[in-house]
């Protein structure tokens, strides 16, 4: 039955409203009565197949970080340590570019025919790799553009976030994205964990055995193609789009004027970026520094602890403050970016570990407050520019908002994986200065860089949204608490 039958009371038809299959014409989360009745069951319905595809998106686009190293190891593949990082690099590099087409194609298509077309492009990715890994003769540059339309992956968190942004209301707002991303960021614990498992690589701490008939890489590519069906399926017959949801681009591209656009963009870059870049370098790292560390025993733990944590950086932003959780996470991302350095430096394994999976639950919590804080930013500003406005003028400014928050959800979500391209490419061009080679100091050098950059996280958030003096005289009606 038509979604729109079943929550929309009738109304007159109207050209401008696009109407019948998985559509609603009429949504208003912010009533509560509404909610409650009808908004709540089928918003709660659509995050869980967003989720689901949003988890295999993620694994798809991080199908290189564990695959890069199975194919030097038990393929034969030449690669030098410097190679191998770009080969994880590229994928975030195009991630990050088609989150932007991404962001956009909610509002012109509609969030659940978005996600069935995005399910199906990861085909494109899953079959090249199990093509690629058949032939021992593919050349380093094929596998360079086949691990480039793993992309795709990276592309949904930025539509499916822009979506779910729409169903919930304001004060739900930062624990049901923080859910939404946290769903598909565990993607790429399940991938770094299972890869090995199902291709024949052993794992689960021993408990698997590495199979005698040696690894099958395509294997990997086959089950997640077919998983990308199973995303797509799901979409089509479980989700709805939203007719709130659809917008010109002109009014969605105004948010590039704004800007909060690039300031919480440069935020999460630091979050988001290093989850992405550090979850796409971890395995490589650890076989660099660690040689004799089983790495699909411990790999994934980086993804999941950051991924589980973002939830709970949306929890505590939504009763905090996004402002306030994300200063103080920024100066604890920091820290324990120090004590990686000193891990490095000492060779220490255990306090290696420690403190990398410190810094991975920073990146989660910033995830979340960060996220947070785009639809209050930009729902304040909107009211800003209509000082005084009551009713219907007062509803279409936080309506506004609201479009403009989606828009910069996604384009900072794009900002955010061209972050985790710089932080795997990073270790790559000191590799390539270093002929080829990543050794301790060069990783070090590079942890180094990343730890200047979060403390620019620190000073922009501290000035732009925590001090009490720049709250009160640009935005009387905005506190820390708030933001």
């Amino acid at each position: 039955m038509s979604q729109t039958s079943t929550v929309t009371p009738p109304e007159p038809a109207s050209p401008a409203r696009r109407r019948g299959g998985r559509w609603i014409d009429h949504w208003e989360p912010e009533d509560e009565t509404f909610w409650q009745q009808t908004g709540r069951r089928v918003a709660r319905r659509n995050l869980v197949f967003s989720i689901i595809a949003e988890n295999i998106a993620f694994s798809v686009w991080l199908l290189w970080s564990i695959s890069s190293a199975l194919l030097v190891a038990h393929y034969g593949f030449g690669f030098s340590a410097a190679q191998m990082f770009f080969l994880v690099a590229v994928p975030n590099f195009v991630g990050s570019v088609l989150r932007i087409p991404y962001t956009f194609a909610v509002p012109k298509f509609g969030g659940r025919n978005w996600t069935v077309i995005s399910g199906l492009l990861l085909l494109i990715p899953t079959l090249l790799l199990a093509a690629a890994v058949s032939n021992p003769s593919t050349p380093y540059w094929a596998f360079l553009l086949i691990a480039a339309t793993a992309g795709v992956g990276g592309g949904n968190f930025a539509s499916s976030m822009t979506n779910i942004s729409f169903f919930y209301p304001d004060r739900k707002k930062g624990l049901a994205l923080a859910v939404n991303a946290a769903g598909g960021n565990v993607g790429v614990s399940i991938i770094q964990l299972g890869l090995p498992v199902l291709v024949g690589a052993g794992g689960l701490y021993g408990l698997v055995s590495a199979s005698p008939g040696g690894v099958d890489l395509a294997r990997a590519g086959y089950v997640w193609a077919a998983l990308g069906l199973l995303a797509a399926a799901g979409a089509w017959f479980f989700m709805n789009n939203l007719s709130v949801s659809l917008s010109s681009f002109r009014v969605q591209i105004s948010v590039v004027r704004r800007k909060h656009t690039w300031i919480v963009s440069w935020l999460y870059v630091g979050t988001f970026g290093s989850f992405i870049g550090f979850s796409a370098a971890f395995p490589l790292l650890i076989g660099l520094q660690f040689p004799g560390v089983e790495v699909a025993d411990v790999t994934f733990l980086g993804a999941l602890v950051g991924s589980a944590a973002r939830p709970v950086g949306g929890w505590l932003a939504d009763r905090l403050g996004g402002a306030r959780v994300t200063l103080w996470n920024f100066a604890a991302m920091a820290a324990g970016t120090v004590m990686v350095i000193v891990a490095v430096n000492r060779a220490a394994w255990p306090l290696f570990l420690g403190s990398f999976l410190v810094v991975f639950v920073t990146t989660g919590i910033g995830n979340g407050s960060t996220f947070r804080m785009i639809p209050m930013i930009f729902q304040r500003q909107a009211l800003a520019a209509v000082p005084g406005a009551t009713g219907t003028q007062r509803d279409a400014a936080l309506a506004r908002g609201r479009t403009e928050a989606a828009a910069a959800i996604g384009l900072s979500s794009a900002a955010g994986a061209f972050g985790g391209f710089v932080v795997v490419a990073t270790f790559g061009v000191l590799g390539l200065v270093n002929d080829g080679g990543v050794p301790p100091d060069v990783i070090a050098t590079a942890f180094a860089i990343f730890l200047g950059f979060y403390v620019t996280c620190v000073a922009l958030t501290w000035w732009h949204y925590t001090r009490r003096s720049v709250l009160i005289q640009r935005a009387p009606n905005l506190s820390s608490a708030d933001v």
